[in-house]
């Protein structure tokens, strides 16, 4: 009698420790959605919070003061580092970067405020500092999803409007011709020109800027 007793509570016992067991198991599981590829990363956020590269320039400046490894560029006293061993005098072409900080509202509106040119790298030439430029902002054709089309009416005069998704995430209102406003008006996408923008120090963070209507 004591014996079956005991292999009953046993018994219990085990059953209860495999129920615990599968209730873990249940909250500790991750849902197959999380992958990889539905988690995201910053190239492909939904919203443009933050600091974002915003645009590069290549102009011609000259050497002023060579300071400790580092070079003065004239006119604008800008100090940066002397890596091809320019002299005072010497005529260099020089790339400089500017950054965005940006706040996104609710409604897609976008705050930005913008940073002074920083000169980043010196070239010898003008073609080998616009072939570098050239692979930091890069123009593509894409379609985007048309939040919609409106007029306005002042004094007679009608004025034409049009909203689009772009893929960062941002809203762009643009003034479009009437021909586009009829054209536009049923369509669920569009096909849009953006420049693309890329960070010089991390290629993978980049800012998508509205260029154009490409049809």
């Amino acid at each position: 009698m004591k014996q079956g007793r005991f292999w009953l509570m046993a018994a219990g016992f085990v059953v209860c420790i495999l129920i615990i067991w599968g209730i873990s198991s249940a909250f500790n599981k991750k849902p197959a959605v999380l992958s990889k590829a539905t988690l995201g990363s910053p190239a492909s956020t939904s919203s443009m919070n933050g600091e974002v590269p915003w645009d590069y320039q290549v102009q011609q400046a000259k050497v002023g003061d060579l300071l400790d490894g580092d070079m003065v560029l004239l006119p604008n006293n800008e100090r940066i580092s002397n890596d091809q061993n320019f002299a005072t005098g010497d005529q260099v072409w020089v790339l400089s970067y500017m950054q965005a900080t940006m706040k996104t509202d609710n409604q897609g509106k976008n705050d930005v405020t913008l940073s002074q040119w920083k000169p980043i790298k010196t070239f010898k030439t003008k073609e080998e500092a616009e072939k570098d430029a050239g692979e930091l902002k890069i123009e593509i054709k894409t379609d985007v999803k048309l939040i919609g089309v409106y007029k306005t009416e002042q004094d007679g005069k009608f004025r034409y409007f049009a909203v689009a998704d772009l893929p960062t995430g941002q809203k762009v209102k643009q003034p479009i011709p009437e021909e586009r406003y009829v054209n536009f008006k049923n369509k669920k996408e569009v096909q849009v020109v953006l420049e693309e923008v890329h960070d010089y120090s991390n290629f993978d963070q980049s800012m998508a800027k509205f260029r154009g209507w490409a049809e």
